[in-house]
């Protein structure tokens, strides 16, 4: 059986703390939908947070009025691909609760803190609904059942093997279109059925065998949430094709750059066992981990490439060969993708770049992860460019983790394992002098944890023409209705990012999403609940109005010399067929798209945005004139609540 160390970034024995990591932008989910209490409802909804049960934020509401009960009420934003000469650029904020970087001798975090960011993509035209990614109306985790066991002579075993047809009703009978569909059913028929890696030291826990790669030290039951596998979710880089590409990793130190770097699917290629269906059609899941085995064991040991999607329209090596010529710009590559779905074949894949590694920055404990100069810390992602021009369905990813220098983890392995071998044991006595034995409180399950948050699904869109040779900036909003101890471990709102640097030739993407349900009622958990702000209890609103500078509180005229409108280009809006002006786009902006442009302006917008929308579909423009612009948001800036300010600094 495969025989691996443990890969620290997602595996090192950690202090037993709630090291709760939370996603702000783009919104993390935590596992909520559409809750309107403090608490989400079901932490096993779709994928294993070890959070606490406040964090999150609802899925994004398309009007006013609508609370997400019905798919097409919800709102998934759409941001713009790059382009083969024009990048964009996502930002990406997130908050861990135990601090990260710094060195020991000058700071006070004496932590080993990673931090892994990944995307999972998938072509928005996916019909199959048993494949289409999809946030979900119910709270509800999906269903699952495993296949069929039969006796094996040769392997003299139990091995799991089951017909095509019957894997095809199992499946359709369980995955549901009410409920979040993430990672497929069959990514976790691959996790339930295979050998888990026996390598891998798991302290004194007693790990069921039975449970394939779902039992894990952290999850030795093999607890199931949504279609994750708990293997791939604990360790990275993970040994095995994973759907998940991979973006930025953040290393206690820079030196491990160059392991992760190495080993990371992007650029290494991971190998698998394939077998047969019982009536030879290929099977998307193997018992065997390893090479020896699924030999032995009658099975191909296959080699496997990432990728960020596939030409489907270049059927040979020849045709993938022509389109690496017409695009050459953009890593393509006649390879085999991972096997979902039965098919093993070669296709034409589109790499992902090779993942970014950096130190950690320096975060404070315990300050929601502030760093040193109390700001945000954050990733700028330059979003793929995607040559078949088709829009791709995504989700973010980010796990967390913080390591003590107890032990040795990197070399650490299942020779430790066992009560009398391993360092570490469940609530061990603690003897001084000749006093009575002390219990320290260690349980080695959570001694050593990965916590995670995702996004809900958004899209990435091609670009039209006008705009193909620009670089984009996204400004966006996060935050929740609430004050800081009511969203709590959430945010409250501010701009993302707070002061936007471009220059007069870079374009700037407006546009945010919010909730109707951010009630924030009882039960509360941890901490307070209600909803202080302006306007309708619940709601999410957001706008942008011009401001001489951040100390004031008033609006400037759209055409006063320092508002940034009066020096705009207009490239683009979802609230206009043509080119608005930047009248047009200056009230498209003010009401949060409800007025479409300058002429439409009437008295029927409520004057704290109620009947507005939570979410503002997108507008493109630059900034001709260099210089620092001001705004705000008029509603959420009252004595409760953070001011709602930001800046464009234009070079």
């Amino acid at each position: 059986m495969i025989l691996l160390k443990l890969s620290c970034v997602l595996g090192c024995v950690f202090l037993m703390v709630h090291a709760d990591t939370y996603l702000h932008y783009p919104r993390g989910s935590n596992n909520r939908l559409r809750e309107k209490s403090a608490n989400r409802n079901n932490g096993n909804r779709v994928f294993d947070s070890q959070n606490n049960n406040r964090g999150g934020y609802n899925v994004g509401i398309r009007e006013a009025g609508q609370d997400g009960n019905q798919e097409s009420e919800q709102y998934q934003q759409e941001y713009f691909q790059s382009s083969t000469t024009g990048k964009t650029y996502m930002p990406i904020r997130w908050t861990s609760q135990h601090g990260s970087g710094g060195e020991e001798d000058t700071n006070p975090n004496k932590l080993n803190a990673n931090f892994v960011i990944q995307v999972m993509l998938q072509p928005a035209t996916t019909e199959s609904r048993y494949e289409r990614m999809i946030d979900g109306t119910s709270q509800s985790t999906q269903d699952y059942s495993q296949p069929q066991q039969r006796y094996d002579r040769t392997l003299r075993r139990n091995i799991y093997k089951e017909s095509s047809n019957t894997f095809i009703n199992r499946r359709n009978n369980r995955v549901r279109t009410d409920r979040v569909l993430q990672e497929p059913f069959e990514w976790y028929d691959k996790c339930r059925v295979r050998e888990r890696n026996k390598g891998l030291f798991t302290a004194d826990q007693n790990v069921n065998n039975n449970q394939g790669s779902t039992a894990t030290r952290q999850n030795p039951n093999g607890q199931r949430r949504g279609y994750e596998c708990p293997e791939e979710r604990d360790h990275f880089p993970y040994w095995h094709p994973s759907p998940w590409v991979d973006i930025m990793v953040y290393s206690k130190n820079a030196s491990m750059c160059d392991y992760y770097k190495k080993e990371s699917f992007n650029t290494k290629n991971k190998w698998e066992c394939v077998e047969n269906f019982q009536n030879g059609v290929t099977s998307h899941y193997s018992n065997f981990n390893n090479q020896a085995d699924c030999t032995t064991g009658g099975g191909q040991w296959l080699e496997f490439s990432q990728y960020l999607e596939i030409l489907e329209d270049a059927t040979t090596e020849a045709a993938c060969n022509a389109k690496k010529a017409q695009n050459p710009g953009t890593k393509i590559e006649w390879a085999r993708p991972i096997n979902l779905n039965g098919n093993i074949n070669k296709k034409c894949l589109v790499k992902p770049p090779a993942l970014q590694c950096a130190e950690y920055p320096f975060g404070r404990v315990n300050h929601l992860g502030n760093g040193a100069d109390l700001g945000e810390i954050g990733y700028s992602w330059e979003i793929p460019h995607f040559p078949s021009g088709k829009t791709m369905a995504a989700v973010f990813r980010t796990r967390y983790n913080i390591t003590t220098d107890d032990y040795d983890g990197w070399s650490i392995d299942s020779r430790q394992n066992g009560n009398e071998k391993s360092p570490v044991v469940n609530n061990p006595n603690a003897y001084f002098g000749a006093s009575e034995p002390l219990a320290l409180a260690i349980n080695t399950a959570q001694f050593g944890r990965t916590f995670q948050d995702r996004s809900h699904k958004f899209y990435l869109k091609p670009r039209p023409a006008s705009m193909a040779a620009n670089d984009i900036k996204i400004l966006s909003v996060q935050g929740k209705r609430g004050n800081i101890v009511q969203t709590y471990p959430g945010v409250e709102y501010d701009f993302v990012p707070k002061n936007l640097e471009t220059k007069t030739n870079e374009l700037i993407h407006v546009l945010w999403t919010g909730s109707n349900t951010h009630d924030n009622n009882p039960p509360g958990g941890d901490g307070q609940t209600g909803d202080d702000g302006e306007g309708q209890g619940g709601t999410d609103r957001s706008n942008i109005l011009g401001m001489r500078n951040r100390l004031d509180n008033w609006p400037i005229p759209d055409d006063h010399p320092e508002n940034f409108l009066n020096h705009i280009e207009v490239k683009w809006s979802a609230y206009s067929d043509q080119t608005p002006t930047a009248g047009d786009l200056g009230v498209q902006l003010a009401s949060s798209g409800y007025f479409k442009d300058y002429d439409s302006v009437d008295s029927s917008l409520q004057n704290q945005l109620n009947n507005a929308s939570p979410s503002f579909k997108g507008a493109v423009f630059r900034i001709k004139k260099k210089g620092t612009y001001h705004y705000m948001c008029s509603r959420n800036n009252n004595f409760s609540n953070r001011s709602q300010k930001g800046s464009f600094v234009v070079s």
